[in-house]
């Protein structure tokens, strides 16, 4: 099929038809990402030390600053405070959070061992 940008197109055929003949159905592709990403027995990825620093320092916010109900201005406060903050500050944050990466690690291997053996046993029973 032949595509014809839009000063090709003839005088009495509207521009608009020869894009459409150009454009391809989106719906597809998408519906094949979704059904191979689902597997809820896949270990989910942990925090970074940021949002254990926000789940700490979220709580001691709203009690000092009862009126302010707004999870985004708690956000913009507890953003500039990890900016300004030290390494040495941040080093208790960082610890947390490479426990649990390492946590999640160890599952997603053993995760991935569960998986393989199971995609080895169906593989064998097609072949008898």
């Amino acid at each position: 099929m032949k595509v014809r940008s839009k000063e090709a197109a003839p005088a009495g055929e509207p521009k608009s038809k020869s894009i459409a003949r150009v454009r391809k159905p989106k719906g597809k592709a998408k519906k094949k990402k979704k059904l191979a990403g689902n597997d809820p027995a896949k270990p989910k990825k942990p925090p970074t030390a940021f949002f254990y620093f926000l789940e700490d320092f979220r709580k001691t916010y709203q009690k000092e600053n009862p009126d302010v109900k707004s999870m985004s201005e708690i956000g913009k406060v507890c953003g500039k405070k990890w900016k300004t903050m030290t390494y040495e500050e941040k080093v208790a944050y960082y610890d947390v959070a490479t426990e649990k990466r390492a946590e999640f690690e160890k599952a997603m291997s053993d995760y991935l061992k569960r998986k393989e053996r199971r995609d080895l046993s169906e593989e064998s029973d097609d072949y008898e």
